[in-house]
């Protein structure tokens, strides 16, 4: 590898020193540029040839990398695919966050509202990233992934539950299983149609239904 830190013939660094600084950021942010680029080139070629049939060299073609940089930043081909919906569920929770977080700042307390509100962030995500909405539904991953997607939808149900509370302070756990079911198989009906107008009426319609469950809980009350 080149110095970037030019020094004279008689070895001494003609930088005043900063620049031996200054190269591990250079390095560190070459680093992360391979990174994302990677990332970026596994996301075209899962999805345009699915993760069992993807290669590595057409990913590392794709990001103009080699083989040897891959196996730097990732494990292999299933973890550039597991960072890649790592990544996606984070999007989409930041997304589910913001909408709930905005509907409460308006005065919403309504739990069901609230909720009805991130789970359409959680579907429009799913329409503005239809490309690996799709890949991660299409239940073309690497062995395991099942269980991770499960363990996700747990996680979600989890935070889900927090929203809901029965009259003696308890979770409705049967409100919590059925949303998080309805929306689970909204996700997949979403991410597999060709359509995309058709995709966004059915996600309006779906998220039509869903406002018109009433929180037992608070009827209750």
């Amino acid at each position: 590898m080149s110095s970037d830190i030019d020094v004279s013939s008689d070895g001494a660094a003609q930088d005043g020193g900063a620049g031996v600084a200054e190269a591990p950021a250079r390095t560190s942010d070459r680093g992360a540029a391979t990174r994302s680029a990677l990332l970026s080139a596994a996301r075209d070629v899962f999805c345009e040839a699915g993760f069992a049939q993807a290669a590595v060299t057409d990913i590392v073609a794709k990001a103009g990398a080699s083989v040897g940089s891959l196996y730097h930043h990732f494990n292999g081909k299933a973890d550039l695919y597991l960072t890649l919906f790592e990544e996606f569920q984070g999007r989409q929770q930041e997304r589910t966050r913001k909408a709930i977080s905005e509907v409460r700042d308006a005065g919403e307390s309504d739990p069901m509202r609230q909720f009805v509100a991130g789970a359409g962030a959680y579907l429009d995500g799913c329409l503005r990233e239809r490309d690996v909405s799709r890949l991660f539904i299409s239940g073309d991953g690497p062995p395991g992934f099942d269980r991770a997607m499960r363990q996700r939808l747990n996680k979600w149900a989890r935070r889900n539950a927090a929203l809901f509370h029965t009259a003696d302070g308890g979770v409705d756990e049967a409100l919590v299983v059925v949303l998080t079911g309805a929306m689970a198989g909204a996700v997949s009906e979403i991410s597999l149609m060709d359509d995309e107008d058709a995709a966004r009426t059915l996600a309006a319609e779906i998220m039509g239904i869903l406002g018109t469950i009433r929180n037992p809980g608070t009827e209750q009350r």
